[in-house]
């Protein structure tokens, strides 16, 4: 790769994305050099919408750096065939609205894909365009109960919970990027797009694999218990989030040897060796009494001196930190990951950057999510070449 190329320049993504699924699959493929535009109801995507109070919103321009913003009415027949026009000349169109939504407005796959063969049409949903729940209604926190995420989250004497991040949407997101680059490559070789499409569902259902382990192991007869902090599978002890004097810190010893390292900072160190705790089996089958011992220990430091030490002895930990300083975190500052721009209503955002590294690429800057519309002149008139006098009508005609 030639010093400081992104890999996906010169390949062009129409964004139709909305809240977080489609819109991180498409920051992920701007941030990777595509050109992504984002295309708009008039009134705004319902991100937009959120904070109407605070302008764009804090999620939009998070979601929405480095792409161009258009509107267009696609109720309208000469919305429709606009946004026809721009998939001639795209590589790329996502979107994930309900299944059935775009072929209602005349620009499913096969409309598309008939008239561009090479464009790779990308569908994130809820539960997939096939199946018995395919019309059902997906928002994270539906697909969280029904993939099963909520019964195995949260403490055993207390209702089910909903993990805090929105992991389906962002899981969701993830392997609709996942899939639109395979299916890039896959052109590469064979001159063809195709559709591609990736369910919240099905793309949440791998990180169960702990609690599936326990289900699997337990014959199937009964569902595996909430396990709070605990391993999921019960497979691991300690590993727990324990008190310090001034917050919590959470600790792991995923080999013999971490607990070893752990039992001489307990003061115990007789029980490295003791058959009733040396090995991970005799660990969890006594792991109230380890959690009580080395929560004994945790709570008589201060939070950061107690993982300066903890790690000083190899034992795995983490102090379990605030919003506020992991948006202040200088490791992710250092790596670009996180950086920050001013917003014309909002101040100064810390934005993500992408997770995506590529040996020899200088990292893509960041650029100030669009407003709304921002970019309908540059993108309609100056990229896809309209006359003037039709860009006037369809501004006349309140169709962008």
């Amino acid at each position: 790769m030639g010093e400081g190329r992104h890999p996906l320049e010169g390949i062009v993504v129409l964004d139709l994305g909305q809240i977080y699924n489609a819109p991180y699959a498409t920051l992920l493929l701007a941030l990777g050099g595509a050109h992504v535009i984002k295309v708009e109801p008039k009134h705004g995507e319902n991100l937009r919408g959120r904070t109407q109070g605070a302008g764009a919103g804090a999620p939009f321009v998070m979601l929405n750096s480095n792409k161009q913003g258009i509107t267009i009415d696609l109720r309208t027949d000469r919305g429709r065939e606009l946004l026809l026009q721009l998939a001639d000349r795209a590589d790329v169109l996502v979107e994930n609205f309900r299944p059935g939504v775009m072929e209602k407005l005349g620009a499913g796959p096969d409309v598309v894909r008939a008239r561009n063969p090479r464009i790779i049409y990308g569908s994130g949903s809820g539960f997939g365009h096939s199946g018995p729940y395919r019309d059902f209604a997906a928002m994270d926190l539906t697909i969280q109960a029904m993939a099963g995420i909520m019964s195995v989250t949260g403490f055993p004497d207390r209702p089910p919970v909903k993990a805090g991040p929105a992991v389906a949407d962002f899981f969701g997101g993830i392997h609709l990027y996942g899939a639109i680059v395979t299916a890039l490559f896959d052109r590469e070789r064979t001159g063809e797009g195709r559709t591609v499409e990736a369910s919240m569902f099905e793309s949440v259902y791998p990180s169960l694999m702990s609690s599936l382990g326990l289900f699997f192991g337990a014959g199937q007869g009964e569902s595996p218990m909430r396990t709070g902090n605990r391993h999921a599978g019960l497979a691991e002890a300690p590993y727990n989030v324990y008190p310090a004097a001034d917050g919590h810190v959470a600790i792991i010893c995923v080999s013999d040897a971490h607990w070893r390292g752990l039992a001489g900072l307990l003061g115990r160190p007789e029980l490295a060796d003791h058959p009733d705790y040396a090995t991970r089996r005799a660990r969890v089958e006594r792991i109230d009494e380890v959690d009580e011992l080395v929560g004994a220990f945790t709570s008589r430091h201060d939070r950061d001196p107690l993982c300066a030490l903890l790690r000083e002895h190899r034992v795995p930990c983490a102090p379990v930190r605030e919003l506020g300083e992991v948006v202040a975190d200088e490791h992710l500052h250092a790596r670009g990951m996180l950086q920050e721009i001013e917003h014309p209503e909002l101040g100064t955002v810390t934005v993500p950057h992408t997770p995506l590294r590529y040996d020899g690429e200088e990292r893509t800057p960041l650029v100030l999510a669009p407003g709304l519309g921002e970019h309908n002149e540059a993108v309609l008139l100056d990229w896809l070449g309209l006359d003037p006098a039709e860009y006037a009508s369809l501004v006349e005609q309140e169709v962008i």
